[in-house]
């Protein structure tokens, strides 16, 4: 819910750093949590956890009152009916009383979504193809670009380095700090470079990791896991490599994936070829189907698909439909 309010909130030039911050303030939240986590480990009781896992409630508590201070969107009030003062906090929101178009194209958006009667059964049609594979597929290459196979195995690189049993713990916090960082530059760059751009650069980044990973793992550690003397060179090496990968996934494809490596572990080094070729198809697929919507207000997104040489196609059949309806009525006439 909350990038959807900051879409209907953000002026529609500033709408993708806007929503980076949301995203930022994620990485953020999860370099705290790690950093807590590795301290809280230190306390010789093992009561550490209890403060690890209470220390949540803390934000959690501040987002449930402060949500009782958020204004609704223009969007939600017009949907509502309430155009009145949908119009006061779009000038409110905006600083300006220069508001009307983009409150008539708001009022227009909720009109045809007011004329949607079975909107499940609208979703399938052919028109919204585009939108329905993109909303499908992007959470779905998500999943597959190895984020969670570089965290697998960064505690045995950190191990080499001198990290000792704590490992995992100071891995997961200097593998963290670099998520916020690059999701800071990201806000900086989205609306002037536009997504596409970060999703292409950041796939093709990650890409690059991934063979320099497969090939140091495959080398240093052989087939059977077992690494023996590891120089620490050679570790510090793989562990910037690792950062490098994850700066490359927290400016494009967004937050940490489910982790569901523990299914794949027997695949050893196989692992980063096995997901780089996942991030070698949904570079090519971002190359190629998604169009840029950088600058390009919500109520005018679905001219970014009519023109798009491939999903135009998708949208072609329902315009010569409304145009032999328009012929016929005026041939009536």
């Amino acid at each position: 819910s909350v990038p959807i309010y900051v879409s209907e909130m953000a002026p529609y030039k500033y709408r993708g750093g806007l929503n980076m911050c949301f995203q930022l303030s994620i990485t953020i939240g999860i370099f705290s949590a790690n950093l807590f986590n590795y301290y809280f480990s230190k306390i010789w009781n093992g009561e550490g956890w209890r403060l690890s896992l209470g220390l949540g409630a803390v934000p959690a508590v501040i987002f449930v009152i402060g949500s009782f201070c958020l204004p609704d969107s223009p969007n939600s009030l017009v949907a509502r009916g309430h155009h009145d003062e949908a119009r006061k906090e779009l000038v409110k929101i905006r600083g300006t009383d220069d508001v009307d178009n983009e409150f008539r194209d708001i009022i227009a958006a909720s009109e045809a979504s007011d004329k949607v009667k079975h909107p499940w059964k609208t979703l399938l049609e052919r028109k919204y193809r585009p939108q329905l594979c993109f909303a499908i597929l992007i959470p779905f290459f998500q999943q597959f670009t190895g984020l969670n196979v570089i965290t697998f195995y960064a505690p045995i690189l950190f191990r080499t380095i001198g990290f000792g049993s704590q490992a995992s713990l100071m891995s997961a916090a200097i593998i963290g700090s670099f998520k916020p960082i690059s999701t800071l530059v990201s806000i900086f760059v989205v609306d002037k470079f536009g997504r596409r751009a970060l999703f292409l650069e950041g796939g093709a980044q990650m890409l690059i990791c991934q063979i320099i990973m497969t090939i140091a793992i495959a080398v240093t550690f052989g087939t059977d896991g077992n690494p023996g003397h590891l120089p620490k060179w050679y570790a510090i090496t793989i562990v910037g490599v690792i950062c490098v990968y994850v700066s490359g996934f927290a400016w494009s494809w967004g937050p940490l994936a489910q982790f569901f490596t523990e299914m794949l572990c027997h695949f050893k080094f196989g692992l980063f070829i096995f997901f780089g070729c996942f991030v070698v198809i949904m570079t090519t697929f971002i190359y190629k189907f998604l169009p840029e919507t950088k600058g390009i207000p919500l109520e005018e997104m679905h001219m970014v698909w009519r023109q798009h040489p491939y999903w135009g196609k998708f949208l072609e059949s329902e315009n010569d439909k409304i145009q032999t309806s328009k012929t016929e009525t005026k041939a009536s006439i």
